[in-house]
Parts: C-alpha cells; structure tokens; sequence
C-alpha cells in the first residue's frame, strides 16, 4: 500500500515537474517570435550585462544568409547559401543545447537577384513540421524532427513569379489547415494559401507584386483576417477564402515593403523607407478599414516622418518607436504622427541601419546591425539605454561595410543569432 502510494506520489511530482517546465520555457518557432508580435513572454533574465562581450555558450558555422534563425522543441532552425561548387540554398537544423547538427536539406539555386547574401525568410514550425521558403521561390515542408521531406513546390515555375527585386522574403503563416505565401505569383497569385500537409493550393487572390513584409493573422470577434503588405498595397483578406475584406493602395518605392505589419488597439501601423508610414483603423470585426493618418516627407532625408527599412516598429502607451531610414531611432505621437523625439545613440548613422526591436516587459530589448544587443527603456520622454554588450561580430556578404541584419531568436532565456559565417547562442538567464 504504502509503495503505491509512494509511486503516485512520485508520478504526481513527475507531472507537476513537466507541467512546471513546460510553463516556464517558451519557444521561438515563429518570425519574430510564437504570435509574429516581437515580443518575449519570460522571466528571470539578466536585467544588465556584467561585461562588454556576451559569453557565448555555443558557436556553430554556417554560410551566409539574411534569415533569423527559429527554435522549437529543442531544435533550431535556419537556413543558408553555398556558392561552390554550385549555387545552393540550404536548411539546416541544429540541436539547441550544443549547436551539433542535426539534419540538412540541400537544394539547387542559382540567384538572380540583388543583395545576393543568402535566403530570407525564417523557417516556420507547426505541428511536428519545418516550412522554409527559399529565395527564388522554393517551398519546402519537412518532418521537424528528421529532415524528411514530405512535400514541396517550385512556386517560380509554378506561378511565373513577378520577382521583387530582391527576391522572395516573406515568411509564410500558419493558419489552421494552411500555409499563406507571399509568391508574388502572376495571374491574381500574389497571395496563395497551400494545404499546411499536402501542399495543395486552397486559394489564390491579389494582383499586386510581392514586397518583403510577413502576413499577420489577427481576429476579433470570432473573424479572422490575413494583414497583408506588399508593393502595392495594404489588404486583409479572408484566410479561408482568400477574399478581400479590404485593400488599401499605396505603393511603396522599390517595392521596399518590408517591415511587419503592427496591431495596436484597433489599428494597423506600416512604415516604408521612401514612403513613409500609414496608420489604419479597422472597423467592427476588422473586416473593413479605412486610413486615419499618413505621414512622409519630402524625400527619405528631409523628413520628421518615419521611414522605416528593415525594423518592424513597437507600439507602447500610445507612441510608435521605430528606426528611420538613416538610423534615427524616433518616437511618434499614435493619434497624429508627429514626431516627439529622436535618438542617435542606438546605432550608428548609416543608410540602411537597423535595429530590432524584442518587448520583454517594460524592456525593450534591442539588437542592432553592428551585433550590439541593448536593454533599454522607451517612453514619450527619450531613450533610455540600460545595458549594451557585443553579441556577435558583423560580417560582410550582407553588405561591404559589415553588418548583422538578422532577426534573432529569443527561446527559453537564451538569445539565438546569426550571422554570414556563424549561429551562436548565448545564456540571458539571472
């Protein structure tokens, strides 16, 4: 009697230590992180630096690329370029704890594009399953655990891709039964929505070409809606039917749609590098929308707007803070765009210069192009700078004069980043 009383005991303890572990642990399996929103649900982590370097607790070589690496179930996920010796694009998986490696897919890829570095898009995970997308257009889905592959599609033979100028950049989103690509297809297949198991085409719709910005899915009411960005407008479609609730035109220069859609309080914010940022409201179930303010200068250098690149804004208390096209971190009042400060301490002044942007709580945590990660504070009243340490060294196959354009990876209280030569992690736990 007493020894299975002893048993349960020790097989309640057991559950209650998994169900612990699983609560306290969390998972990047997604681009920008499990709800595609930046923002990092933990606790106990460092709240400042004790040196200038980050110590690293594993480094593993890969080859270059632009796309930030994702983690789930003790596995991470990113993908890269070989040149010899013959054009190839790869997925690669690595264990999480130790960086060994674990499988890799290698496929034939010959580039036609510019900033030629290496793919974009983050790999997605999903039940068991690693989608990849690759930058001419290569589809891929993968049993998660093994490499397997289970299906795929050449979507530039398939669809005759109008091809962005710099590629296919858009991480594909799950929802429920499908995967939605940005394909940048002809014949109304900008947007396709695939069977997430067979990689059957459900639905088609939008006539735009392609930017580089992810869809986000967001809902209310019981109403899903699929945000989308791309050259040529700004839309929410029906992610069953592929219908349009709404498309707002705006075209954006060179197609440089890039950063993430953001949902703040009824809203959706946007912010491109020549022209400037829009702000919308959704209506009722956000099955309508209509422009509240939009915002740009004379051009990209004269301007008290904000012009996004790569960084995808964060919305806070009513202010938007995000990286201009030079490298000003600015802050914008919500309800009117105006600009109420500017900051040139995050990164150096550059065209182009990026930071990412993570919330953790009250911090934001910030992971610039020179491979800086900050802990910092942001508020109507400035910029304030906690902590900054080196977390990895910029490389040059992005761009010459050296730079770390990837999304990192925050799973499980350690950062994950890449650059054009290398994947590390580092431990931010207390």
């Amino acid at each position: 009697m007493h020894k299975k009383l002893d048993m349960n005991r020790i097989l309640l303890l057991l559950i209650l230590g998994i169900f612990q572990l699983s609560c306290n642990s969390q998972d990047w399996p997604d681009w920008r992180g499990p709800n595609r929103d930046g923002v990092w649900e933990t606790s106990g982590i460092v709240e400042k630096f004790d040196s200038k370097v980050i110590e690293l607790k594993w480094s593993t070589p890969i080859g270059p690329g632009y796309s930030g690496p994702t983690v789930a179930n003790g596995k991470v996920y990113v993908t890269d370029r070989l040149e010899r010796p013959a054009q190839a694009e790869r997925v690669l998986c690595m264990d999480e704890q130790t960086g060994e490696p674990i499988w890799a897919h290698q496929y034939d890829c010959v580039y036609n594009v510019g900033y030629p570095a290496g793919p974009r898009a983050s790999v997605v995970i999903n039940e068991g399953k690693a989608y990849s997308l690759g930058t001419m257009g290569h589809l891929f889905c993968f049993d998660a655990g093994s490499g397997r592959v289970l299906w795929q599609r050449d979507l530039n033979t398939e669809y005759e891709i109008n091809m962005p100028i710099w590629g296919i950049a858009s991480t594909p989103l799950v929802v429920d039964e499908k995967i939605i690509v940005h394909v940048s297809g002809s014949h109304n297949a900008c947007v396709v929505a695939f069977n997430k198991d067979t990689g059957k085409e459900i639905w088609r719709n939008l006539d735009d070409r392609a930017g580089y910005s992810a869809p986000i899915f967001i809902e209310k009411n019981g109403v899903g809606v699929v945000v989308n960005w791309t050259e040529h407008s700004l839309s929410g479609l029906d992610p069953e039917s592929g219908e349009i609730y709404w498309r707002i035109p705006w075209t954006t220069g060179s197609g440089m749609s890039i950063a993430t859609p953001v949902l703040y309080n009824d809203h959706i914010f946007v912010s491109a590098f020549y022209s400037g940022s829009l702000l919308v409201k959704l209506e009722d179930d956000y099955t309508s929308a209509e422009i509240v303010w939009q915002r740009s200068g004379e051009n990209e250098r004269k301007t008290d707007a904000l012009h996004c690149v790569m960084n995808t804004p964060v919305i806070m208390d009513d202010f938007i803070y995000g990286v201009d096209s030079y490298g000003e971190l600015r802050c914008l009042d919500f309800s009117t765009g105006d600009r109420v400060w500017e900051d040139l301490r995050a990164v150096k002044k550059d065209r182009w210069a990026n930071i990412h942007f993570i919330q953790q709580g009250d911090h934001t945590w910030m992971f610039n192009e020179h491979g800086e990660l900050l802990i910092t504070r942001l508020s109507p009243e400035g910029f304030k700078e906690i902590s900054r340490a080196k977390l990895i060294e910029p490389t040059r196959e992005q761009l010459p004069r050296g730079v770390t354009w990837s999304h990192p990876a925050f799973a499980n209280k350690h950062v994950f980043i890449r650059n054009d030569e290398r994947l590390v992690c580092a431990d931010l736990s207390e």
